[in-house]
């Protein structure tokens, strides 16, 4: 039985990040950039990071939640603009997780909303042939660090209910 265990917690975690990610997009939000989004799927991949055995398992809730949002209707080039900005962003937090006790949930979630954004922007610059794009650097970055710190804030009052009962 414990050998389940990891696997459906995937599943629910993927099931559950999938619906915040379908539930954001039918949510009109004023931000300053055009396409720009929250994120609120990655309270779910930083849940996970901090609550599956494995930084695999975490990786397996993104990678599939990227995957199956791309099928429902993202279509190839948004799944290449989350893939990016995901991995990225997962890559970076994971480490941070792993080799430093200096940064709290909040900020190592600011850190990867702010390497989110700087991955798609590169992605963006590279499939578009042009470094103009980087002009929307500062206000992607100041708009990552911020939702960054949000899902934080969001993903530490979780894990705390979580711990307490």
């Amino acid at each position: 039985m414990n050998e389940l265990r990891t696997p459906v917690r995937i599943a629910l975690l993927t099931s559950f990040s999938l619906l915040l990610f379908i539930l954001e997009g039918l949510l009109p939000l004023p931000l300053p950039v055009p396409g720009a989004k929250l994120g609120l799927a990655a309270v779910v991949t930083l849940v996970a990071l901090y609550t599956l055995p494995h930084t695999r398992d975490a990786l397996a809730v993104l990678i599939l939640r990227i995957l199956l949002a791309s099928f429902f209707g993202g279509g190839i080039a948004p799944m290449l603009y989350s893939l990016a900005g995901g991995l990225g962003s997962f890559a970076v937090m994971a480490l941070l997780k792993k080799h430093t006790r200096r940064l709290s949930i909040v900020g190592i979630s600011a850190v990867g909303g702010l390497m989110h954004n700087v991955c798609q922007l590169a992605v963006a610059a590279v499939v578009m042939r042009t470094d103009a794009l980087f002009v929307y650097a500062p206000v992607l970055g100041i708009v990552g660090t911020l939702t960054g710190i949000g899902i934080g804030l969001l993903a530490r009052e979780i894990l705390q209910n979580f711990s307490t009962g």
